[in-house]
């Protein structure tokens, strides 16, 4: 089974930033103005420097003040009108890059939530919030400080180049003398720092990863007293993170002063040709200063290139990762177009073969029938396979052989949402989400209104403490309910469940975390939702299925025994031991 690639092959990969700038093409007219402006800008820098050249020996050499005066006034121009260009250039690019990762991180979403549940089975949470929130992020930098930005220093370079031939050529090949040792020096640094970058996005999701699995589980940590041990763990962790980090410094560490170095043996150079040359006055003055200008200038974007070509580089990677993520069929597929009327609720499984890993099967040959409105009760030992029929009914799995039909019909040829909406389901371990209990129990459905909620909540006997708490319906629940009881979270599962009136009631030991009082009051509550729906009941105590139409014995994913309480008992087989075990338990 696939899992979301972690490394990356290709560190510049065209196919995966062609497929990036897809989710540019809604904004092409912004792309396009920061392509203008780029353009503009990479010929305007080094403009002015062309002026200043034109100024020194057209104009000042000659004592001209009324030509130095215009001049002066057409540099100011420039000037204004590049800082104008400079300031929309950056305030769309960062609009552009802000609004693109807006659109990938909900499209990202949108596709985690159609994910079938065996993807999560084998990818953990930690890597799926670092793809959603640290993997997007950096694809903005690829939009603001990326493509774009490095175009325009490519440009500038282009023109700057440009300029100084036309000025002086001899000199040009003068400054350019330490070029080649600039270029090596940034493939070199280039090469290395990739591998940094490749080390840095594993440790950070390898941090995220042990950040949510560890805090979401501190009830286990703390009371197994192993805060020392998980503390032991997170700093190795939080070491390699550090180490994969400092690494990259310790190139760019190199590499700046390295150029540095480099720039100014060219400057050096440039000014004792360009000096000697203004003695013989075969170089003029305005030329060796406009050249000392363009060789900063030409040296500032080649260091620029470099730090812009490893943010690209990481934004690839990134890339390539979210992508892999976006390409994942690990989804049930929503082909279904039935939705009738009504639902009546007859569920059947018929020779249904069911495995997680598509060899071991959990469900072998498993066929039942239950008509509408009646009780099917599931019975056995942990890893019977009780939990799977539960799942395969909703489609959250998908069975490999045999069929499941509601109302005669295959649960395939129904639309997904619509045949989940009519299977309520409460299971054992009640997640609830933060916000308000209302929020918990419509689950943001606004057509679900109060009197609704209320309705259902004094079916089940909860409206007393609701009415109890801060806010009534408004109380904040804390993540996981963790303000909450065990029986008041599975109190407003049962709400949950009955305010979407749906026409199968699946239950889930939806009554072994509760205490014997809160039990009964749940159990009447559940004899009064069950009336009139179909209803699949996994129960580990016996006497709370003793009334059902059907029990199903099941061991090791085969039904062993198939009958009503009265019967089974009878037969002296295994739901008799079961139940003779559980009675000698009350005794």
């Amino acid at each position: 089974m696939a899992q979301i690639s972690e490394t990356s092959g290709k560190i510049f990969d065209g196919k995966v930033l062609k497929r990036l700038m897809t989710f540019a093409k809604p904004y092409r007219w912004r792309f396009i103005l920061i392509i203008v402006l780029t353009l503009s800008m990479g010929v305007l820098a080094p403009w002015r420097v062309e002026l200043i050249r034109q100024t020194v020996d057209n104009y000042i050499a000659i004592g001209d003040l009324e030509g130095t005066l215009y001049m002066t006034i057409l540099m100011l121009v420039v000037l204004i009108i590049n800082s104008i260009a400079q300031y929309v250039h950056t305030f769309t690019s960062g609009w552009l890059g802000q609004t693109i990762i807006r659109d990938i991180r909900v499209k990202l979403y949108e596709h985690i939530l159609h994910l079938r549940l065996r993807f999560f089975d084998t990818n953990q949470v930690g890597r799926l919030i670092t793809r959603n929130i640290s993997d997007v992020e950096t694809l903005s930098d690829v939009f603001t400080d990326g493509l774009a930005a490095m175009a325009g220093d490519v440009l500038q370079l282009v023109f700057i180049l440009g300029f100084m031939f036309y000025a002086d050529w001899k000199l040009t090949l003068v400054s350019m003398s330490a070029f080649p040792l600039l270029l090596l020096s940034t493939y070199v640094f280039k090469e290395k720092i990739k591998e940094t970058f490749n080390d840095a996005r594993v440790a950070v999701a390898n941090l995220s990863t042990f950040v949510q699995e560890h805090i979401t589980g501190m009830t286990i940590v703390q009371l197994f007293g192993a805060e020392k041990r998980e503390y032991q763990r997170f700093t190795v962790i939080n070491d390699e993170h550090r180490k994969a980090n400092i690494r990259s410094v310790w190139y760019y560490s190199i590499y700046f002063p390295v150029a540095e170095v480099i720039g100014a043996a060219g400057t050096g150079l440039l000014v004792w040709y360009g000096a000697k040359g203004v003695l013989e006055d075969t170089v003029s003055l305005g030329t060796l200063i406009s050249f000392i200008m363009y060789i900063q200038m030409f040296f500032r974007p080649i260091r620029a290139i470099a730090d812009r070509f490893n943010t690209l580089q990481l934004g690839i990677v990134s890339s390539e990762r979210i992508m892999n993520l976006l390409d994942n069929t690990e989804y049930i597929a929503n082909y279904g177009k039935f939705t009738p009327a009504k639902v009546n609720g007859e569920v059947a499984f018929n020779n249904v073969w069911f495995a997680y890993d598509e060899e071991n099967f959990v469900l072998k040959n498993i066929s039942f029938k239950v008509e509408a409105g009646k009780t099917l009760a599931l019975v056995g030992a942990t890893g019977a396979g009780k939990s799977s029929v539960i799942n395969l009914l909703n489609r959250l799995y998908e069975i490999q052989k045999g069929e499941i039909l509601v109302d005669n019909a295959d649960i395939k040829t129904y639309e997904l949402g619509y045949l989940r909406k009519h299977i309520g389901v409460v299971l054992q371990d009640v997640f609830l989400f933060g916000g308000s209990i209302r929020d918990n129990i419509t689950l943001g459905n606004t057509e679900i209104t109060d009197a609704q909620i209320i309705d259902a909540a004094e079916q089940i006997g909860a409206m007393h403490f609701i009415n109890n708490l801060p806010g009534k319906l408004d109380y904040p629940v804390m993540e996981r309910g963790a303000t909450l009881s065990v029986g008041q979270r599975q109190m407003i599962s049962f709400i949950r469940a009955l305010v979407f009136d749906p026409a199968i009631i699946v239950l889930d030991e939806a009554t072994s975390s509760v205490d014997t009082e809160t039990e009964e009051m749940i159990q009447a509550a559940i004899e009064r939702m069950m009336q009139g729906r179909t209803s699949i009941v996994i129960a580990h105590r016996l006497s709370t299925i003793q009334k059902a139409d059907q029990i199903l014995v099941m061991d090791k994913g085969e039904i062993k025994e198939q009958g009503n309480h009265h019967q089974l008992l009878e037969q002296g087989g295994l739901y008799a031991q079961l139940h003779k075990m559980q009675y000698k338990e009350v005794l």
